[in-house]
């Protein structure tokens, strides 16, 4: 079901389409392809997060970041129809969580959005930095900014939010869809990524805390 979800979005909607892709040839790619593989054979995803022996930390995190992105925004490419301006007028967790939106353009100061507005930002701004050399650099030899992790941190903070409204808001259509086990496990090599490198500050963590105790770590 799952994969016949995903091709109705490609085929639906441009804008959920994998945004960015990994050059053959290129450290990145051979990183990437290293990663997907310990994903795919069924390893203990606490064990795939971990940085292999001689690798660069900032390129692990770079190729990590940019598939969670692309992973993340095919999650929410599913639900978009469930996610409307009139089902979710204020982009939140349940009741005691709100996220406002902000940027160093449009929005100066934290503002309230819907859902989907929300969603539009975010994944404008996140392929926006992934795209930009100074900041993701492509080309072997040039170094990442000192701020990199930094920048690191608030893409995948901002990506956390659509776990938190995915789950509180939209699990029934999930389920209804068939991709609960894909979510499920999508978020677990999410959270336990974030937590191998401390990567979001735990407070954020907190609309989902009880999920991850589920799972006796």
């Amino acid at each position: 079901a799952m994969a016949l979800c995903l091709k109705q979005v490609f085929n639906k909607d441009k804008t959920f389409r994998p945004r960015k892709k990994f050059e053959p040839g290129t450290q990145r790619f051979e990183l990437y392809k290293k990663a997907q593989a310990s994903l795919k054979s069924g390893l203990d995803l606490k064990a795939v997060v971990q940085l292999p022996p001689g690798e660069s930390i900032n390129d692990w995190i770079a190729v990590h970041v940019v598939d969670f992105f692309n992973r993340i925004n095919l999650i929410y490419g599913t639900m978009s129809e469930y996610c409307t301006e009139r089902s979710c007028p204020i982009m939140s967790g349940g009741l005691k969580y709100e996220y406002r939106w902000q940027d160093d353009s449009k929005y100066k100061k934290p503002t309230k959005l819907s859902a989907p507005q929300y969603m539009c930002m975010l994944m404008d701004w996140i392929e926006m930095l992934i795209n930009n050399e100074d900041i993701f650099p492509t080309r072997i030899g040039v170094p990442f900014p000192k701020q990199f992790q930094q920048v690191c941190t608030k893409i995948l903070t901002r990506l956390f939010r659509v776990f938190v409204h995915v789950y509180i808001h939209h699990f029934d259509s999930i389920i209804n869809m068939g991709a609960e086990a894909h979510v499920n496990t999508c978020y677990k090599h999410f959270y336990y990524f974030i937590r191998e490198f401390s990567l979001i500050d735990h407070r954020e963590l907190e609309p989902l805390v009880r999920m991850a105790a589920g799972w006796g770590d």
